[in-house]
């Protein structure tokens, strides 16, 4: 800039006006001061490392997801060095500073980043927020330990921060090692989870954001287990309709050197890989089901033909939750589970009146007695002291004819719906429309136990999916389509074979 403002005063007929009234001494201020100005706006530039967040040749695609998510929960579960703390540390300064790109913006805003200690809040979420935070946005700060001049060597308690609709927001800073009663008495606009906390401040924070309707956030590894975060977010055990959550790992992350990555595959078990890597959840033992993945497997609804309708699996229940499957089957011989009905505490009398109105919602097949058919656990065939009809008895009275001659072979049902998870080409042959909440769940919470057998706890949706596939030849197993030429011609073959028997 500066040397084309001299181009124009020393050769340009403007320029040279301006020239013969302004001494030289003027000029070389003015131009040292469009230096000045020059200098000022590149510190800017490199002090805005926010302005640089996703942008360019290289996007971190599931950042980016997680920004755009409307969620009122939402969680990121990421392996380490996946950049999970990045897309929350900037998450929060897009909401104190009121230029979110994804959300409505507002000013005055009040949040809080939880960690687990002092000491991970420092090396960890405040540092991320300092290199996000332009130091010409920051007001005021409050330290519980150290100097202003030196933010990243101590503890800071708040961050008041310039938004961008004149007022002041506020970003507060807490640790978990606190105790749950530092957490009261806030009201919110966000809170940001640095890692899984304990679940009572977990409580707590969620009724600090309520007036405000405002959002919880979460980035971390899952390294505890099975934890409250597991049931509540990845199984979503509620049904809430504000959950969302995505997982991260090393491959999205394009920042990532591929011989750093190698070279950290190389350094980890398998076990820790899962987590360390893949941000996974682990028990003492594996999924039974380790080939579901919900981004392949989980489709949206639509309307599916009539030819497809194929069958309803039932597996029955009282005390614990009668399931309903619907599968259709298209012609290539791909599976979909359409909808479900899962419920406890009722009898046969309710279960089939719900199962009579999906059927007619769907547009549901019925026999030439315009009855519906299903298939049911052979168990229903048992009556009890409580009835003189067996279940199976029962939905044949309210209008349901349920066969229980299926196979319940574990071993083999297991392996057959492994089978239709994944091909051996890597291609899925069943997929569960987004509305069968219960299967999804199941899929996502089923562990094998002890002696390789997988632990019978919350399966009947499974079970319900065990039977049906259980009639379907194997996906591997080739199965040809004979024409009706040809079966008329072995049934004449099969008479002369007979006829020649005779005599």
């Amino acid at each position: 800039m500066v040397k084309t403002i001299i181009h124009h005063l020393y050769y340009s007929e403007h320029g040279k006006n301006i020239a013969k009234k302004v001494n030289l001494s003027n000029m070389l201020e003015i131009v040292k001061r469009i230096k000045e100005i020059e200098l000022e706006q590149a510190r800017r530039v490199r002090n805005n490392k926010l302005s640089r967040y996703n942008v360019g040749e290289k996007i971190h695609l599931k950042q980016v997801e997680f920004h755009k998510c409307q969620k009122k929960n939402r969680w990121v579960f990421g392996g380490n060095r996946s950049g999970k703390t990045e897309c929350g540390a900037v998450e929060a300064i897009y909401m104190a500073r009121g230029i979110h790109p994804y959300r409505k913006n507002k000013d005055n805003v009040f949040g809080w980043v939880v960690s687990l200690s002092t000491q991970v809040q420092r090396d960890v979420a405040q540092a991320k927020i300092l290199d996000y935070l332009n130091p010409d946005w920051i007001e005021d700060v409050t330290m519980l330990s150290g100097k202003k001049d030196c933010l990243r060597q101590g503890v800071i308690d708040q961050i008041r921060i310039k938004n961008v609709f004149g007022g002041t927001s506020v970003i507060g800073f807490k640790s978990c090692d606190q105790g749950r009663e530092k957490f009261q008495g806030s009201s919110l606009d966000f809170v940001w989870f640095d890692e899984e906390p304990p679940k009572d401040i977990y409580d707590e924070c969620r009724m600090r954001v309520l007036d405000r309707c405002g959002d919880i956030f979460g980035t971390m590894t899952p390294l505890k287990g099975l934890t409250f975060i597991y049931e509540e977010i990845f199984l979503n055990a509620l049904n809430s309709d504000q959950v969302w959550y995505e997982f991260m790992e090393w491959a999205d992350n394009p920042f990532l050197d591929a011989s750093e990555v190698e070279s950290l595959t190389k350094s980890l078990s398998p076990d820790q890989i899962e987590s360390r890597r893949y941000g996974r959840f682990k028990s003492g033992t594996g999924l039974v089901y380790s080939e579901f993945d919900e981004n392949v497997h989980v489709i949206e609804p639509f309307s599916v033909p009539k030819e497809w309708q194929d069958n309803i699996s039932i597996d029955p229940g009282l005390n614990n939750p009668l399931c309903a499957l619907w599968f259709a089957v298209d012609f290539d011989g791909n599976i979909f589970v359409i909808d479900e009905h899962f419920e406890s505490g009722k009898d046969v009398i309710y279960h089939s009146e719900v199962i009579k109105e999906k059927c007619s919602a769907l547009g549901w097949k019925k026999d030439g007695r315009g009855r519906i058919n299903a298939i049911i656990d052979s168990a229903a065939n048992q009556r009890t002291l409580a009835s003189v009809k067996s279940v199976t008895e029962l939905f044949y009275d309210c209008g349901i004819v349920a066969n229980p001659c299926v196979n319940k072979d574990m071993f083999s049902g297991l392996q057959r719906v492994k089978q239709f998870l994944v091909l051996n080409n890597g291609l899925p042959k069943l997929f569960i429309f987004k509305n069968c909440i219960n299967l999804i769940r199941e899929f996502k919470s089923y562990w094998w136990g002890k002696e390789d057998t997988p632990k019978k706890v919350d399966d009947h949706a499974l079970d319900a999916l065990r039977y049906y596939v259980m009639t379907k030849p194997s996906p591997t197993q080739r199965v040809s389509i004979k024409s009706q030429i040809s079966l008329d011609k072995e049934r004449l073959i099969k008479k002369l074979r007979n006829g020649r028997k005779r005599y």
